[in-house]
């Protein structure tokens, strides 16, 4: 019996979901405050799985951040993509929708769907005897509970036709106090069964775990399950949840969720990970395959799969725009680049940070390896990034080689040394995901610079830190190679 591992797709790529077009699944998950929004993956056996780009090729107007909760729809050889983020004009979080013929080129802004009193997030659609119907969450502001509500589409999904009905709500007496979010749902037999994720999402404290309710009208009344929940965290990876069910073409379910791996705490943050689901034929109730915990190790969902190892990610710069993997923070502009003779132009910028240009790291011990020149006046290098205020990193300035960290806005210098040579390598080696080490090279000798530094700090409530490129002050950095290496 051929088996996989999880996370099936490793690193931080929260709130995933999976729709499944002939023997081909699609996955998108959530991006946060890095552009560009959304991320899209394509997978033949739902193991293996190849990152296709952004949702987005350029931010749509009406966005400021907070890319959460993508919910990926299919119907007339239309993909649909419901996603929630916030609005510029007040800052509240709602859902809009966007569609594509062709993945690779993303998708088209249709703009707004759901705006709900104070904030709405979590869309699913669901299709019930020849109607569709949008569902979503409902922050519980506005003197309202907690809530799932629903309403139905116009044909053409794009916009919401009924009126809203709320189909379930909050229990704050039980294990999903905090939060009720992150519904699917699918019929099977007479009932529709709802999957849902309860109590607190993400952070070193969550407590995040799955349940299930069911009903024979999608109005409801939903009854809940009284083994709930159904999946929940263990010493190894906790706060599961936050999923979308898929039927193989064989009739199996499997579940897309996330979860942190304990090892790294919050530093890897919610991988998308993959188990299967079965229905008791007394009951009818599910219940994951391999217990109430996420599994380590599980049968393939199509035979003859073999995990594949993550990949290496390496650029040399020589294409004429960014490869698809680099991300930026959204609060700031967008780094001017050009590409010339396998080297990275990029524009300077005189913020605490300067322009930054990030990856995502798929495990929690990597190292990041930038070569790079350096420039009279041009702070260029490598960073930790949290945030614009929120950062720590090695940069090279007039061949002075500067480690640097920046907390609470303030920026400091914890060391420094002095190169001889113009071309320089910076490294950064990190364990668990918060334990760094920085070092250079010119020539062929590398020289570690100042203490092994805990990042603890940098991970946001939704995301951790990325390492990435950053180029400081008034000018152009030049770039000639970019690796960030597993082990």
């Amino acid at each position: 019996m051929e088996t996989y591992r999880n996370p099936v797709i490793p690193g931080d790529f929260p709130d995933p979901t999976v729709v499944r077009v002939g023997d081909t699944y699609y996955a998108a998950t959530s991006s946060s405050e890095w552009a560009l929004p959304y991320r899209l993956f394509r997978s033949a056996d739902l193991v293996n799985w190849d990152y296709i780009g952004p949702a987005f090729h350029e931010v749509p107007e009406w966005l400021m951040g907070s890319f959460w909760a993508p919910e990926l729809y299919y119907h007339n050889e239309t993909f649909y993509i419901y996603y929630t983020a916030r609005r510029k004009s007040d800052k509240r979080s709602y859902i809009g929708v966007a569609t594509s013929k062709d993945l690779t080129k993303g998708f088209t802004d249709h703009g707004l769907i759901i705006e709900w009193t104070s904030e709405a997030i979590d869309a699913f659609i669901v299709d019930i005897d020849n109607k569709s119907y949008i569902t979503w969450k409902a922050y519980g502001l506005d003197k309202r509970p907690i809530e799932i509500l629903g309403a139905e589409l116009s044909a053409d999904r794009l916009k919401v036709v009924g009126e809203a009905f709320s189909m379930i709500t909050a229990d704050s007496d039980t294990w999903e106090f905090g939060g009720f979010e992150g519904q699917c749902i699918v019929k099977n037999g007479e009932y529709l069964y709802m999957f849902y994720a309860g109590a607190g999402c993400c952070g070193r404290d969550c407590n995040y775990a799955t349940g299930v309710a069911r009903s024979k009208t999608i109005e409801g009344p939903w009854e809940r399950y009284e083994g709930n929940p159904i999946l929940f965290g263990d010493d190894i990876w906790k706060c599961s949840g936050h999923g979308t069910l898929v039927e193989t073409p064989d009739n199996r379910y499997f579940y897309l969720y996330h979860a942190y791996n304990v090892a790294t705490n919050v530093h890897n943050g919610r991988q998308p990970m993959l188990d299967e689901v079965i229905w008791d034929k007394t009951t009818g109730w599910p219940k994951f395959r391999y217990g109430d915990t996420p599994s380590l190790q599980a049968e393939v969902p199509i035979a003859g799969t073999i995990q594949h190892k993550t990949p290496d990610f390496t650029d040399d710069f020589s294409g004429a725009t960014l490869k698809k993997e680099w991300i930026w923070d959204v609060s700031k502009a967008k780094p001017q680049t050009t590409f010339a003779e396998n080297t990275l132009k990029m524009q300077a910028d005189e913020t605490q940070t300067g322009s930054f240009l990030g990856l995502q790291p798929r495990k929690g011990n990597y190292t990041f390896e930038v070569s790079l020149e350096s420039q009279p006046t041009i702070s260029t290098g490598i960073a930790l990034y949290g945030t614009n205020n929120e950062a720590v990193g090695l940069s090279v300035k007039d061949q002075t080689i500067e480690l640097w960290t920046i907390e609470k806005g303030k920026r400091t210098i914890l060391a420094q040394a002095k190169s001889k040579q113009k071309e320089i390598t910076l490294y950064v080696t990190t364990k668990y995901g918060n334990q760094c080490r920085f070092s250079w090279k010119d020539a062929n000798e590398i020289h570690p610079i100042g203490e092994v530094l805990n990042i603890d700090r940098l991970p946001q409530w939704d995301r951790p830190g990325n390492p990435g490129i950053q180029a400081q002050g008034n000018g152009h950095a030049y770039f000639k190679h970019a690796s960030l290496r597993w082990e």
